[in-house]
């Protein structure tokens, strides 16, 4: 089995258009610069994706290696870059000597350029032959005049004191570059050689970082993040002396480059606890989410706030105004995340601040034409309603405001705004009069059916007083218009032209709007004009804005479920009039308006003027308040009048427990060690620590005192994730143990080396199938006799999708080198599990998501469980998905559940899944389960895992 070799460089090759070996060869032979230009990439593209062409390199070597053109230079040592230098044992090729002396030139060139990239090409040498003789001319550059054959000087010394041999080589190595890192004065120059010594000599590094600590800040960019990449590798190895480092990147923080920045605060946010750190950081963020124009960065930002804000809530409290200027971004993304965080850091002592804010954004969308101004209303809506859920003393000071968008063109932001005054309503008594007032004023802006239904069900439930309830009735038949809805004659007329509800004739009536209409010129007229509906067919009047009633053109669409809405809420009116009202005539007069509007809507949807006649559930509906509003009783009437508002009240009352049951959840509950030591803040010494350090180790205490730092401990749950590769029989024995992240991988293999001999080139070769990607190879080892080894793959995930990992191990053994054995492993199985968590969407949301998505899988249930929840448990368990239905929906024994999940994966794809069961009369359960999502992977891997789960117990 050939080995893969390691590469270097990557070059597109079009395999359709070969490049022949002699024709190369005839085209470097030749005089002409542009033809070797073009051989030499042939050549190099051809050797890339495998060929060989051995007979190449003595004509490279007698007629390229002597061109003074830059251009073939540079090809030149790609190509001494990727051929084969070494034999199957190892040992240097001896036509490579012929190189060393061109390379020698090169690095003693007058012109920079060559310097440099012959500088650069030594960086990609491993073979000590080759570069051992090169060393003085590679030291010799350090003191060039031209800074680009300085700085790639310094990365050659670093290349090769990290070979094998490297420190035998260039044993004083890091003290050359330290004292050329004192005196140079070029950037580039400077961090390659800080690098050199942060890698090589890391002490040296340390040394001259305190050294010029005073001139940290005028270092140039490059340089500064190496220091910081340094602080965090020594804070890690030293946590002792990290107090004198954070003092570092606090000043670091007033850097002129908003990359250093960037990289300070997430330094300081790893390294330190301490509140004035913390603070420091989460400015820092601020300041950036303000300042970056790319929106992009200002999205990374915001997961970073978000991070601080769930560790550090109290000092995230203090940036709440900072973080809302953020809305000011036109982009949607942004804003919703943005709202997400400040919605969580909301206080008594903030939220009138913060609902001023988001109430000036509300009037914004009034004005502005952005075309996501409607969906970003919606947004600040649903904040809004939150922020007075959880504050009910602010909802005065916006629930009128929110109102003025009953009637708004975007469906979604109305219905946030009519169910959040339906819920501000009933928890918030005092608003009761001035919320009705104002709803029976507006009502007739509501363009959207659903918006019209639950405002009619706030007109029916909370009009309590004479005059409310008398409102109600006349604001719902100003709405409706004259009755009849349509006249016989046109429906035999319909046939050959479309009539409409008014008779063509002169009793037609005009019918005065009563509401002002805004001229062109922005002056008020009364508006006085025959129905609308008088000049088209019903089917097409839609409610606009010159239309009499927006409830008949929404019925008069064939709208049959509002029609039954407006009934019901007629009765439930009609009812508490006869409490209110002394009159028996005026009740009379009422009851009999009530049942004419009825019977002209059931009069309307029998008749053949509308293309779809009335539904059965909306017509028994309708004929049930008419035979209610003719034989009342008392139980009717208690149905009617208090167990709706108590169903409702029930309701909110589930949803607060829900989500206070939530919260809780989320909480997160960390035990220390009984034995574990505590230092105690007030007998610490404090001698030489600044108040930072003080800060910090407090802090710590305190993670230590709450558990905080004993993440992670769960022994057995490790033992669960190993995973055994090879048999016990087997002459080298492996397992694995898998750490899944939210990106990638690790594989921590141990391999054990169960003979006598020593094993030579073992290396664990893997391979991939599904979206898992192979992020490097894992080098060769030599394995003495019953020892063991740990190596580690980093394996990449671009999707949900299951994916398997399988390979082998290949080895040599001391006594056969020619021969190589191959141990297969076991596949190791990526579990979908990992990628999935719990996740809350609303009703609306999913029910649109699960219209759009266009990848289903169905399951037909199997199990042994007999009992409907249980399953249902059993599924959302073995699942990691989220029941959105309400515990409330499914209490109950009667036969049949049907239940919605979601789940969200960590590359933000959404998983949606419905179950719907019954139970047959020999008590199995049958149904199926559906799954619907973006991508086909998730679709079919969900699919799988059900499938392979639902049978119960497993």
């Amino acid at each position: 089995m050939t080995m893969e070799k390691s590469c270097t460089l990557l070059v597109h090759f079009d395999k359709g258009t070969p490049a022949l070996a002699n024709e190369i060869k005839e085209a470097l032979e030749g005089n002409d610069v542009e033809a070797k230009v073009d051989a030499l990439k042939k050549a190099i593209m051809l050797l890339l994706n495998g060929e060989t062409i051995p007979q190449l390199f003595i004509t490279i070597i007698r007629y390229v290696l002597p061109s003074e053109d830059h251009t073939v230079q540079k090809l030149l040592l790609l190509y001494l870059e990727i051929i084969e230098k070494t034999d199957s044992r190892g040992k240097v090729l001896p036509e490579m000597i012929l190189i060393c002396q061109n390379l020698r030139n090169n690095l003693q060139h007058p012109n920079e350029y060559i310097r440099g990239v012959t500088l650069r090409f030594l960086c990609r040498l491993n073979e000590t032959e080759i570069i051992e003789p090169l060393i003085p001319s590679i030291l010799t550059n350090l003191e060039h005049r031209h800074p680009f054959v300085r700085r790639n000087a310094v990365l050659a010394i670093m290349s090769v004191y990290k070979l094998p041999q490297g420190e035998q080589l260039l044993d004083s190595a890091p003290e050359i570059i330290e004292k050329f890192l004192s005196t140079e004065q070029d950037p580039s120059s400077k961090r390659n050689a800080f690098l050199m010594l942060f890698n090589c000599a890391q002490d040296r590094a340390v040394s001259y970082l305190f050294t010029n600590i005073d001139r940290i800040i005028d270092w140039g960019e490059q340089l500064q993040m190496v220091v910081l990449d340094l602080i965090r590798k020594v804070c890690r190895s030293n946590k002792a002396e990290k107090g004198k480092y954070i003092k570092i990147i606090i000043s670091l923080l007033n850097a002129p480059s908003t990359a250093v920045i960037y990289e300070c605060a997430s330094t300081l946010v790893s390294l330190s606890s301490a509140p004035t750190a913390i603070r420091a950081a989460a400015s820092t963020y601020c300041q950036l989410l303000l300042s970056q124009s790319d929106n992009n960065v200002k999205l990374i930002v915001l997961d970073r706030l978000n991070e601080l804000k769930s560790s550090n809530r109290d000092i995230m409290v203090e940036m709440i105004m900072d973080v809302l200027r953020a809305l000011s971004t036109p982009n949607v993304d942004i804003r919703r995340k943005t709202l997400d965080i400040v919605l969580d850091l909301i206080t008594p002592r903030n939220v009138d601040e913060v609902v001023m804010m988001l109430k000036k954004e509300v009037v914004k969308t009034q004005s502005g034409e952005h075309e996501k101004n409607g969906e970003y209303r919606q947004m600040l809506v649903q904040a809004i309603h939150s922020c007075a859920i959880k504050f009910p003393e602010v909802a005065s000071t916006v629930v009128h405001l929110l109102m003025d968008f009953l009637g708004d063109s975007n469906v979604a932001s109305a219905m946030d705004v009519v169910v959040f005054v339906r819920e501000i309503i009933e928890t918030n008594p005092k608003l009761r009069i001035s919320i009705i007032t104002r709803l029976l004023d507006t009502f007739y802006q509501i363009r959207a059916a659903r918006v019209c239904s639950c405002a009619l069900w706030i007109i029916g439930e909370y009009c309590l007083s004479l005059s409310e309830v008398e409102s109600g009735i006349a604001t719902i038949k100003q709405c409706l218009g004259d009755l009849p809805f349509y006249t016989p004659t046109e429906e035999g007329e319909v046939q050959d032209t479309p009539k409409t509800t008014q008779p063509k004739s002169s009793t037609a009536v005009s019918v005065s709007s009563r509401r002002p209409a805004v001229l062109a010129d922005g002056t008020y007229a009364t508006q006085s004009a025959a129905l609308e509906t008088a000049m088209s067919p019903p089917t097409l009047v839609q409610g606009s804005l010159t239309s009499i009633g927006n409830l008949r053109s929404l019925i008069l669409s064939g709208d049959f479920f509002l029609g039954a809405v407006v009934a019901c809420t007629l009765t439930k009116l009609v009812l508490r009039l006869e409490e209110v009202q002394t009159s028996k005539v005026e009740v009379n007069r009422a009851v009999i308006q009530a049942l004419l509007i009825m019977v002209s809507m059931l009069q309307l949807g029998q008749s053949s003027i509308l293309p779809h006649p009335i539904d059965n559930d909306s017509y028994d509906r309708i004929v049930l308040c008419i035979r209610l509003l003719c034989n009342t009783g008392d139980d009717v009437r208690r149905i009617w009048l208090q167990s709706c508002r108590q169903c409702f009240v029930k309701m909110l009352a589930d949803k607060q427990h829900r989500e206070t049951e939530e919260i809780k959840a989320k909480a997160q509950i960390t035990n220390a060690q009984p034995d574990d030591l505590i230092d105690f803040y007030h007998l610490k010494s404090r001698k030489g620590m600044s108040q930072l350090e003080l800060e910090d180790e407090v802090q710590d205490d305190l993670k230590r005192a709450t558990g905080e730092f004993t993440k992670d401990g769960d022994d057995a749950n490790k033992l669960n994730r190993i995973l055994q590769l090879t048999g016990f029989s087997d002459p080298v024995y492996a397992e694995a143990y898998v750490t899944v992240h939210h990106y990638d991988i690790v594989l921590d293999v141990t391999v054990i080396n169960r003979t006598k001999e020593t094993l030579q080139n073992l290396c664990l070769e893997l391979a991939t199938m599904g979206d898992l990607k192979l992020v490097e190879r894992p080098k060769n080892y030599t394995l003495a006799p019953e020892s063991s080894k740990q190596i580690k793959a980093n394996i990449k995930v671009s999707s949900t999708e299951t994916g398997v990992i399988f390979g082998n191990i290949v080895y040599e053994t001391s006594s056969n080198v020619l021969e190589r054995t191959v141990i297969v492993l076991n596949d190791i199985h990526i579990d979908i599990m990992d990628y999935i968590s719990p996740a809350s969407c609303t009703d609306a949301a999913f029910r649109t998501m699960w219209a759009e998505f266009e990848w289903e899988n169905k399951v037909a249930v199997n199990t042994v469980l007999q009992d409907e929840r249980e399953f249902l448990n059993h599924i959302i368990k073995s699942t990691n998905m989220k029941c959105l239905t309400p515990p409330s929906a499914l209490e109950g024994d009667c036969g049949f559940l049907a239940a919605n999940l979601y789940a969200k994966s960590v590359f933000g794809e959404d998983a949606l899944v419905n179950v719907s069961i019954e139970k047959q009369a020999d008590g199995k359960l049958s149904g199926y389960i559906r799954i619907r999502s973006k991508t086909q992977g998730i679709a079919l891997s969900l699919g799988d895992k059900i499938t392979l789960k639902q049978k119960g117990g497993a």
